[in-house]
């Protein structure tokens, strides 16, 4: 299986980075190389391709603005060098964002997560739209735990932690131990509740207490830590300033 790839950067050398490691891994292939969000409009209404790497700060139209006006929304991996847009892009549903200058094994583990999410609307989907089949929208998700299905109510996920091929379903102060990746999880829980803070962890927002340090506490003492790539994230969330 093989990802076509779009680049979008107003950077000449941008193109140049994303290319060269692309080239080390097969199962990415760029298929085109688009210097403003407008051009890369043209280009996906008469090419279809599998992911995105965004850049924000482009002239004309920004890079956000740009995946709002899609209606049929490929993977998006954003390439910025400004951690000030990743809660906003986040709730656009990326499913990664590299800080500029990344190394080749953080584009490494975002392509590895893009084609994990990739494989999963695949799966997902037996017929048309993938998006149709991942339930956002419900208020109820079901775990597969031990030899059981169980329900649990969404808005009563605190937070989720991964562990290896397994996910930590954590309410109040237990856990719920299922076999799948905190990457299908993001895509199936609503981004106004859930939000990534870390490669590991993702959190439901409405259960933040207060920020310490790099550790979130939640309102029953819970603490999850913050990954070094989403502390900006956590101060829009909270509204801190620095």
């Amino acid at each position: 299986m093989s990802l076509r790839c779009l680049i979008v950067d107003d950077e000449p050398l941008a193109h140049g980075v994303i290319t060269e490691y692309a080239k080390d891994i097969p199962f990415i292939t760029i298929a085109g190389h688009c210097y403003r969000a407008t051009e890369a409009l043209d280009y996906l209404s008469r090419q279809q391709v599998d992911l995105i790497f965004l850049d924000i700060r482009m002239p004309k139209l920004n890079g956000l603005d740009f995946l709002r006006t899609l209606q049929q929304k490929p993977l998006v991996i954003i390439t910025s060098a400004y951690e000030e847009y990743a809660l906003e892009s986040f709730d656009l549903a990326v499913c990664d964002y590299l800080l500029k200058p990344f190394r080749l094994d953080r584009f490494l583990k975002a392509v590895n997560r893009a084609l994990e999410l990739f494989q999963l609307k695949k799966q997902n989907t037996g017929t048309a739209d993938a998006e149709k089949a991942i339930t956002k929208n419900e208020e109820q998700i079901s775990l597969k735990v031990d030899k059981k299905h169980i329900l649990i109510n969404i808005e009563e996920i605190q937070f989720l932690e991964s562990l290896g091929n397994y996910v930590k379903v954590w309410k109040n102060h237990e856990f719920f131990l299922t076999p799948r990746t905190l990457g299908s999880f993001e895509l199936q829980l609503p981004g106004y509740y859930f939000i990534r803070i870390h490669k590991s962890f993702i959190l439901n927002k409405k259960y933040v207490d207060y920020l310490e340090g790099n550790t979130i506490v939640l309102k029953n003492g819970q603490q999850v830590p913050i990954g070094k790539n989403f502390k900006g994230i956590i101060k829009q969330l909270l509204n801190i300033e620095d």
